[in-house]
């Protein structure tokens, strides 16, 4: 028999049981980080556009600096999604086969919801 003369807290090293957990929290507060200037710089443009006919709107979504903050805004809020709606997955469903689906299906869903905002964006800002 091997003793073992390490502490629990040794043992674990930090990375929970399932030995991958601190990069997943880590992401969560980076981007929750990073979507604090991003959306006060949302609500601004937001704001800046009411009460503006179509063309303006479309002029002013379509100006190079504002249409790279709405993409950085757009996949920083939809990763963080993603990460939040994850965690509620993996603690509050327990079935075999729910998990996994539910999971594969949180991951399209925000890539689906990433992909047709960005398209919006990128269709303003080209013009095409």
């Amino acid at each position: 028999m091997k003793k073992d003369f390490r502490t629990p807290l040794a043992r674990v090293g930090g990375l929970g049981s399932a030995k991958s957990g601190t990069g997943h929290f880590w992401w969560q507060r980076m981007t929750a980080v990073a979507n604090v200037p991003l959306v006060i710089a949302f609500v601004v443009i937001l704001v800046s556009l009411f009460g503006r006919n179509q063309a303006a709107v479309q002029q002013i979504l379509g100006t190079p600096l504002v249409a790279v903050i709405m993409l950085l805004f757009i996949g920083s809020i939809t990763y963080h999604m993603r990460l939040g709606m994850q965690i509620v997955i993996e603690d509050y469903v327990h079935g075999e086969i729910a998990r996994p689906f539910l999971i594969m299906t949180n991951t399209f869903f925000t890539i689906a919801v990433a992909l047709a905002a960005a398209y919006a964006i990128l269709k303003l800002s080209f013009g095409v």
